[in-house]
């Protein structure tokens, strides 16, 4: 998972999750890895992009419809990531669900 993820022309929509990390990996990392390879399978997934520093974490994964969202947040391996990282993971996180309308990109 590196570099911009290549979408298609609007509209789409962008699944923005930002999270502060408790201390310790705990498996976080393997977790992740195996979220982003899970996801990338799944119907309607467009791509992700990541970047996280000592403090914060945002993850933005680009998807076809609310329907494949939907479907993602009820995948059952998906739903034991997401419960660990209420337990775990993560001091606190924010998820926030946007159509994207427009984009532009530059590249040289």
């Amino acid at each position: 998972m590196s570099g911009i993820a290549k979408t298609p022309e609007p509209p789409y929509y962008a699944v923005i999750f930002s999270s502060q990390r408790t201390k310790g990996n705990k498996g976080y990392g393997i977790m992740a890895d195996k979220m982003v390879e899970l996801a990338s399978q799944q119907k309607g997934f467009l791509g992700v992009e990541s970047a996280r520093d000592e403090g914060l974490g945002i993850t933005v994964s680009y998807w076809d419809s609310l329907e494949s969202i939907k479907d993602w947040k009820e995948n059952s391996a998906h739903r034991v990531a997401q419960d660990k990282g209420k337990t775990e993971w993560y001091k606190n996180f924010s998820l926030r669900v946007c159509k994207v309308e427009r984009h532009n990109f530059f590249g040289m």
